[in-house]
């Protein structure tokens, strides 16, 4: 039992050291929000505002701005900590690593991921979404997201002791996340035909709970070989 409120105790510390230096910096919050709203607004005024072509490929554009917007911040999730050395402190202290990666994985779904959720509703009737597709929306971005973060901190655990690895970073990335894209959009496009899309809600939340079980561990294992 004491062996788990210290876990749970060390989680908390991580996570809210992390999000107090995010709202201090709030460069870390706001970029990654203003590259997606910008992307998504950009797509109307390149293609046209009629309604019958944006509500169409309107699940692509949100889920490829959020990738992209969920990419550009990924570079510094353990960058800062790799820098002051602390991050070698904390890989051999006597708590368990994962512990540390997943307060990690969090606060950066936390200050990257949730405001993409808040905001994409908005931006999904700017682009003339069916109605019928916005549960599927808010569903496939609140269990795709925290995806997202899961394995890109693993490319960015890879690419920690790399000066300027942001393009290696996207390289290790971006195929791992071409499912997600996938079955997220094929769900909001069959919601938007108003047919059930629970296979596809079913694999994003298999992708969820695998990434979130393992992915602290291949991050532990990263960190260890990139510091080495």
């Amino acid at each position: 039992m004491s062996a788990a409120i210290s876990y749970r105790h060390t989680f908390s510390l991580i996570l809210k050291r992390d999000l107090t230096i995010a709202f201090r910096h709030k460069d870390e919050m706001v970029n990654p929000l203003l590259f997606f709203i910008i992307v998504v607004t950009l797509f109307p005024l390149g293609i046209g505002p009629a309604a019958s072509t944006l509500s169409k490929i309107a699940p692509g554009i949100i889920w490829v701005s959020a990738l992209l917007a969920t990419l550009l911040s990924l570079d510094r999730m353990f960058k800062a900590d790799h820098a002051d050395g602390s991050l070698e402190q904390i890989i051999v202290s006597p708590q368990p690593l994962f512990i540390f990666t997943l307060a990690k994985i969090a606060a950066h779904w936390l200050i990257t991921g949730l405001p993409l959720i808040i905001v994409a509703p908005l931006l999904a009737a700017m682009l003339q979404l069916p109605s019928s597709s916005y549960g599927a929306l808010i569903a496939t971005l609140l269990l795709g997201t925290p995806v997202l973060s899961c394995i890109g901190a693993i490319g960015a655990a890879l690419t920690v002791g790399i000066k300027k690895g942001g393009v290696l970073l996207s390289l290790v990335v971006l195929p791992l996340y071409i499912p997600v894209l996938i079955f997220a959009t094929s769900a909001i496009d069959t919601a938007g035909m108003n047919l059930p899309y629970n296979g596809q809600l079913a694999i994003i939340a298999a992708l969820f709970f695998g990434t979130l079980t393992l992915a602290p561990f291949a991050v532990g294992a990263a960190l260890r070989v990139s510091t080495n």
